[in-house]
């Protein structure tokens, strides 16, 4: 088996110590020799061995302490070196823009190290832009391209952007993108694993808006973000305008939007015809068709819910999903769904165990999205549980959260499933085959807790059941950012400066 270069150092330790420590026991023996020798001390003398001894431990000390700053600096390079060659290791990569380099002087030597690994792309644009012909030749070049190029350095500043960049200018004269980031996947993000993780690195993201939907002029890019530390410039952007192609999804999104608009219409008229019928020949009706018409309702109920989502993902879609928020218990909001749940559950033969603790703090809510969450998360556990099967909603109070818990003992999922779950439209080849549904109630479901500035997770074991977990915003702990914005959940799910802006941050 070849030896890794992270080898090296431990070996060379190993061999200084045992170095080290062949000379500190010669040093010291010829100490006593000598002091035996010239008849100071006697060789069964206390005093001898007890200055043999302290001179033995302070020297090994002393030498212990050295060899540790003199290997500080080869340690440096060496990891450098380990993560340029792709090595695995679960250190962080020295940052040559540590102020502790640039006193010693080991800046530079990272620098070129990191230049060196990275010198097919430091001779391209990335190297530093100068005023002389062949650098606004190539300005001019990506001026007349259709995307767009921008240059960071390593402050996260922009040092270069062509024309086409999707870029402004604040009122302190200071350059900043225009990008319109979902959920957690955004550049300030990635920037920050790759600075504690990589050396080099790429990412990609699709359907980036530059501005919002109700905006003239809104633009869609793919951007693919390339990163080098220690490079003057460590990070290009390149936005390649997509904007023609994904219109066409945009205007199926409206055509999608209204048909469902129309539809809601029917189904709530049906619904109410099923209410009123029921009540008026409830004197003649038989127990079984009492049922029937409980089933017809839960049907229309759960149809109206799909329309709902269809509504509410295309406004998540375009970022239109803003909610009020207002102080409300989650005893209160379980209680609008409660007989729809205990419904299902029992028509499935599934037994469903709510425990809501009376002493819960009370949370920021939109009553009627949080209670079609937690329909959304129940109906799955229903669904997917097996027949007689026990289902779990249980909450506890976990910092400034309260975490509401959905545990079912059902199929449960494989990991490679449980990656995709929360993506638009998603459903696993099993599932499509053996549950109806349309793979968007946990998209939407993502997207109501995102924007009620809280987390929604899973973890899952194929044939064991899964637990899918929520966690939503104490009132108290976010009723001042509430009430300085009219209640509106805008300031809980928009952070950054400028336009980088980003959901809540996602677990899943």
């Amino acid at each position: 088996m070849p030896k890794l270069i992270r080898d090296f150092l431990p070996s060379f330790r190993l061999k200084a110590v045992f170095i080290i420590l062949i000379s500190q026991i010669s040093l010291v023996a010829a100490l006593a020799i000598s002091l035996v020798l010239s008849g100071a001390l006697a060789v069964d003398s206390l005093v001898l061995w007890a200055i043999v001894g302290g001179v033995f431990i302070a020297s090994a000390g002393a030498s212990s302490v050295l060899l540790g700053y003199a290997t500080k600096p080869s340690k440096d390079l060496l990891s450098a070196i380990i993560h340029v060659a792709g090595e695995p290791t679960s250190t962080t990569p020295p940052n040559p823009n540590d102020k502790r380099y640039a006193h010693n002087g080991l800046k530079q030597a990272l620098q070129t190290i990191y230049e060196l690994a990275g010198k097919e792309i430091a001779t391209s644009p990335r190297a530093a832009i100068t005023p002389d012909n062949k650098t606004e030749a190539i300005q001019s070049a990506l001026n007349a391209t259709s995307c767009g190029f921008v240059v960071l350095d390593h402050d996260r500043s922009i040092v270069y952007a062509n024309k086409v960049a999707p870029v402004h200018v604040t009122q302190d004269n200071i350059q900043s993108l225009s990008l319109v980031f979902n959920s957690n996947d955004t550049l300030e993000a990635w920037l920050d694993e790759c600075e504690q993780h990589s050396v080099h690195a790429e990412h990609t993201w699709t359907r980036v808006a530059d501005r919002l939907p109700e905006e003239e002029g809104r633009r869609l890019f793919d951007v693919i973000a390339s990163y080098d530390k220690g490079v003057a410039n460590e990070t290009v952007l390149t936005m390649i305008d997509r904007t023609a192609a994904y219109s066409v999804n945009e205007d199926e999104l409206d055509f999608i939007a209204f048909a469902a608009h129309e539809l809601r219409g029917p189904i709530t008229v049906i619904r109410g015809y099923l209410e009123v019928l029921e009540d008026e020949l409830s004197g003649v009706l038989q127990a079984d068709q009492h049922e029937l018409f409980r089933r017809l309702t839960v049907s229309a109920n759960r149809l109206s819910g799909y329309i709902n989502n269809i509504l509410n993902t295309s406004r998540y879609d375009r970022r239109h999903l803003k909610v009020h928020l207002s102080e409300d218990s989650l005893s209160g909001i379980y209680e609008t769904i409660r007989d729809d749940m205990e419904l299902r559950s029992t028509a499935q033969n599934r037994l469903l165990s709510v425990n809501l603790p009376v002493g819960l703090p009370t949370i920021a809510a939109d009553r009627a999205s949080v209670s079609e969450v937690l329909g959304n998360l129940i109906d799955n556990a229903i669904k997917y549980s097996n027949e007689g099967g026990a289902i779990a909603v249980t909450a506890a109070a976990k910092g400034d959260f309260v975490e509401v818990s959905i545990e079912d003992h059902g199929i449960g999922m494989p990991s490679n499933v449980v990656g995709n779950l929360f993506q638009k439209f998603y459903r696993s080849h099993r599932s499509r085959e053996t549950v109806a549904g349309t793979g968007i109630g946990l998209y939407i479901s993502k997207a109501i807790v995102e924007s009620h500035g809280g987390t929604i997770g899973v973890r899952s074991e194929e044939g064991m059941g899964s637990t899918f977990t929520v966690a939503l915003p104490i009132y108290a702990t976010v009723a001042d950012k509430l009430n300085s914005g009219d209640n509106t959940n805008e300031g809980l799910i928009e952070h950054g400066n400028g336009w980088i802006k980003n959901h809540s941050m996602y677990r899943g």
